[in-house]
C-alpha cells in the first residue's frame, strides 16, 4: 500500500529509504532459472564487478535493525559459516560472469563483521583472496561496532588490504545507545578511531543516524560537534526508520496509532536535525555527496561501492539474505541460516529468489539511484542509453522542479536542499505503473 504524503510526515511502521528499484516484493524464486542463466552469461563490456559479504553475527540486536543477523552462534557455528561463505566465494568465481574480471570494489557489511577475532578475519580474508584477489581494488570497506575492535585486529584489516573504515558510531549518549539496543560505549568510539587514524586508512567515514529514540536537539548538536572534532574523512547519517520485523515495530507505539508514540521523532524533525548536522559539517570543511553523506574532499573521498553499483555495476551478494545483481538479474539468497549452509554443504549456491531487469528498469533504477547523490549529468545517460532523460521523465521532473524539489537545467538535473533532504519520498514519481503501490521489501 502506498504511502501518503500526509503519513510520510509521521514516522510509522514501514520502509522509507529507497535501496534498489523494481522493489524487493517482486523478486521471487519463480525467476531463479534468469539468475543462474545470468550467472553463466559473459558480462557485458565495461560494467565493473563488486563483491559484498554479508557477517552476520552481533553481540546485541539492535532494536531498530531489521538486518540478517545472529547474537546466538558459538565459534563452532562461525567457523561453519566462515566455511560457507568461502565455498559460495569459490562457487561464483567460477562462473561464466566474471569473465576475467578483477574485483572492483569488496564491502564487508553485516551484522558486525568486526564481531569476528582477528584470527578468524585474517583466515578469511586469505582465502577470500587466494579465490579472487582484490589487490586491484579500487576500494575494500569494512564496517565496525567500535566495541569490538582492538588495535592488533585493525592491524589485520589494514595488512589484508582495507581501504575504508566505516564506523558505527550512530549517537555518543550512552543512555541513547542503551535504549536503542547498541552495545558500545563512548569513549570505545575516540579509542577505535584514534588507532584507525594511526594505522593510516585511508577513508575512515563514521555513521550517525538521526532520530534514534530518546534524541533532542541538545544532544544531537553535541553529537555533530563531537563529529567534527573527529574530523573522519565521511560521515554518513541515516534518518530513523522503523522497518517491519524490529523490536521496536513490536514494542513502541507509533504515532498516528489510539495512543500516543513513545519519543519518535515525525520525519520534519530528522529532516532538520541532519539540515543542521549538514549545516554544521559544511561550515567544517566538508562537501555533500549524497542525501546522507558529506566528505572532506568530492575529488578524493570517494564511495566506490555506492557509486558503483548505483550506475549499474555487477555485484556478488554473499552470505545469507544477501542481496546482489548480475547481468541485468537482482538476485538474494536464501534468508535462514539453515538453508545458507545446508545448500553450500551441497556445493549449491544458496540462491533464493531474483528479479530479471527490463533496460527499461535498468535505466529508472540509475535515474532513481542516483538522484539520492543530488545531481544527474544528462550527457552521461544519454552516452549510455542514447535518450535525453528530461524527455522520458518529462511528468515527473516538471512535477518536482514545479513544487520546488529540484531544478532541470541544460546539462544536469539537481536537486534543492530540501528536496535532497526528503528525496526518497520524492523517487517513486519516476517508477513505472505497475511497480507504484507495493510494499517496498
Amino acid at each position: 500500500m502506498a504511502i501518503t504524503a500526509t503519513d510520510q510526515e509521521k514516522t510509522g511502521l514501514g520502509n522509507y529509504f529507497i535501496a534498489n528499484y523494481p522493489q524487493f516484493s517482486f523478486w521471487n524464486a519463480t525467476h531463479l532459472p534468469e539468475a543462474e542463466a545470468a550467472l553463466d552469461r559473459s558480462p557485458q563490456p565495461g560494467v565493473p564487478l563488486g563483491l559484498y559479504l554479508h557477517i552476520p553475527f552481533c553481540r546485541k540486536r539492535c532494536k531498530f535493525c531489521y538486518f540478517r543477523v545472529y547474537t546466538d552462534k558459538n565459534a563452532r557455528d562461525i567457523e561453519t559459516y566462515l566455511d560457507a561463505i568461502t565455498k559460495e566465494v569459490e562457487l561464483l568465481s567460477q562462473r561464466g560472469c566474471v569473465g576475467g574480471r578483477s574485483l572492483d570494489y569488496v564491502y564487508f557489511g553485516g551484522g558486525t563483521p568486526s564481531y569476528l577475532s582477528a584470527s578468524q578475519l585474517d583466515g578469511l580474508m586469505t582465502r577470500l583472496r587466494q579465490i579472487m584477489p582484490w589487490d586491484q581494488a579500487r576500494e575494500v570497506t569494512f564496517e565496525c561496532e567500535p566495541g569490538t575492535l582492538q588495535k592488533h585486529k585493525l592491524e589485520t584489516l589494514r595488512a589484508q588490504g582495507v581501504t575504508r573504515l566505516s564506523l558505527g558510531v550512530e549517537n555518543f549518549k550512552a543512555e541513547i545507545l542503551q535504549y536503542n539496543g547498541r552495545a558500545h560505549l563512548e569513549e570505545e568510539i575516540y579509542r577505535a578511531f584514534g588507532w584507525a587514524r594511526d594505522l593510516g586508512f585511508p577513508q575512515i567515514n563514521l555513521d550517525l543516524i538521526a532520530g534514534m529514540v530518546g534524541e533532542d536537539w541538545d544532544n544531537w548538536k553535541r553529537c555533530i560537534a563531537k563529529t567534527i572534532e573527529l574530523s573522519p574523512d565521511c560521515v554518513t547519517i541515516y534518518q530513523m526508520e522503523l522497518p517491519y520485523n524490529t523490536v521496536f515495530s513490536k514494542e513502541l507505539k507509533v504515532l498516528g496509532q489510539d495512543e500516543p508514540g513513545l519519543l519518535i521523532a515525525d520525519w520534519p524533525t530528522k529532516r532538520a536535525w541532519v539540515r543542521y548536522a549538514f549545516d554544521e559539517l559544511e561550515k567544517a570543511g566538508y562537501e555533500v555527496s549524497s542525501a546522507t553523506t558529506v566528505v572532506k574532499s568530492k575529488a578524493k573521498t570517494r564511495f566506490v561501492y555506492r557509486e558503483a553499483l548505483w550506475r549499474g555495476a555487477d555485484m556478488f551478494g554473499t552470505g545469507v539474505a544477501s542481496f546482489g545483481h548480475v547481468n541485468g538479474v537482482h538476485i538474494q539468497n536464501v534468508d535462514t541460516w539453515e538453508a545458507y549452509i545446508e545448500k553450500l554443504d551441497r556445493n549449491e549456491l544458496p540462491l533464493g529468489r531474483a528479479f530479471p531487469t527490463t533496460p527499461r528498469d535498468r535505466l529508472v533504477r540509475e535515474v532513481v539511484l542516483n538522484l539520492k547523490t543530488g545531481h544527474l549529468d544528462l550527457d552521461h545517460f544519454l552516452q549510455k542509453y542514447g535518450i535525453d532523460i528530461r524527455v522520458v521523465f518529462r511528468s515527473a521532473l516538471d512535477k518536482l522542479q514545479n513544487e520546488g524539489w529540484l531544478t532541470v537545467g541544460e546539462d544536469a538535473i539537481d536537486t534543492t536542499p530540501d528536496g535532497l533532504m526528503q528525496i526518497d519520498r520524492h523517487l517513486p514519481a519516476f517508477f513505472d505503473p505497475q511497480y507504484i503501490s507495493s510494499r517496498y521489501t
